[in-house]
């Protein structure tokens, strides 16, 4: 009976095609796929969008190009819309992306951003109706809208940003629904700035979209690099290579919100997948913590040593759940 009701509304148009949950892609971080997506071996949303938000050199584009990465190895179509003109393809290719198959595109404005989105999905769902899109989009927060790059008075007009918000707002609407029709993830980068003059509550705020953006994010990432000695990654010769920091999730309609994890990023060959993964097991009760050791069933380890218990855990082992849990069983 309730089957035959529900095939009844389907077939008059009362009720969805759309595949509910249309898969993630992970991030190159066991520790952020699981703060993301409530999963170590998922990630960012299929059918939504995805914001890294933070200051300048806090990871941002590094995390959207090993999400293209990962897009690529599981076959999906990777998408880079480029309006800081900061892709380096040789750099990009260390991390893993095959510039072969990225496509590429840096439109001038704001709004030529949004409609080479459109474009791209349509094309490609002329020709292939099912494999999953990851777009990223490197920066919102510096694409021009067209009337500030051919409007004479535009300076007076932009003044509280009224006028950025609503051509950002209504580029949103046109594309957000398209997302989940057409299985794809969008990756949106932007800048954090101050606002002047704020005493109470958090000067703080999104740099391209303001709150319009906001409304229509899956997930919100902050991404935090504090730049002191002790996050600061140093060879033997004292040079710099690379970076500590931390992601807070901000806002999550996949799982639960205001979670936090730590990462380390190499500069030459990105991140460490394994990094702050530990405590992300501490806080699922998968193992326990002493000090500087962790124990898990009898056995105990180091951080730096879990890899290695891992990937070498048999099914008789105490790591083997953990291995399960990170898809390398």
């Amino acid at each position: 009976m309730k089957d035959d009701i529900l095939k009844r509304l389907k077939s008059a148009g009362l009720l969805s095609d759309m595949e509910l949950d249309l898969g993630n892609v992970p991030t190159g971080s066991y520790a952020l796929n699981r703060v993301i997506s409530g999963h170590y071996n998922k990630g960012v949303p299929i059918g939504a969008i995805t914001q890294f938000k933070g200051d300048s050199s806090s990871g941002k584009t590094m995390f959207a190009t090993h999400i293209l990465c990962e897009a690529q190895k599981k076959g999906y179509y990777a998408i880079l819309i480029d309006s800081e003109n900061a892709y380096n393809a040789a750099f990009a290719k260390s991390l893993g992306v095959d510039p072969e198959r990225l496509v590429y595109c840096a439109p001038e404005s704001l709004e030529g951003c949004f409609e080479s989105m459109t474009s791209l999905i349509t094309e490609i769902r002329e020709k292939d109706k099912d494999t999953p899109i990851v777009i990223a989009y490197d920066s919102i927060a510096v694409s021009p809208t067209r009337e500030e790059l051919e409007g004479e008075n535009f300076k007076m007009h932009n003044m509280m940003g009224a006028a950025r918000a609503k051509t950002t707002g209504a580029c949103l609407r046109k594309i957000n629904m398209r997302l989940r029709t057409q299985k794809v993830a969008l990756i949106v980068i932007n800048q954090i700035r101050e606002k002047v003059g704020v005493v109470y509550g958090s000067p703080e705020t999104n740099a391209g979209g303001g709150r319009s953006l906001e409304y229509y994010l899956g997930v919100d990432l902050r991404c935090s690099v504090k730049k002191s000695d002790g996050d600061l990654l140093k060879d033997a010769d004292n040079n710099l290579e690379g970076i500590k920091g931390s992601v807070k999730n901000t806002k999550n309609k996949c799982t639960i919100p205001f979670q936090k994890c730590e990462f380390k990023l190499f500069f030459d060959v990105g991140l460490d997948s394994w990094y702050g993964l530990p405590k992300m097991l501490e806080t699922d009760g998968l193992v326990t913590r002493n000090g500087a050791w962790y124990t898990c069933g009898d056995e105990k380890f180091q951080a730096k040593t879990l890899k290695d218990k891992v990937l070498s855990a048999e099914k008789d082992s105490s790591f083997y759940k953990i291995k399960e849990g990170l898809g390398l069983a």
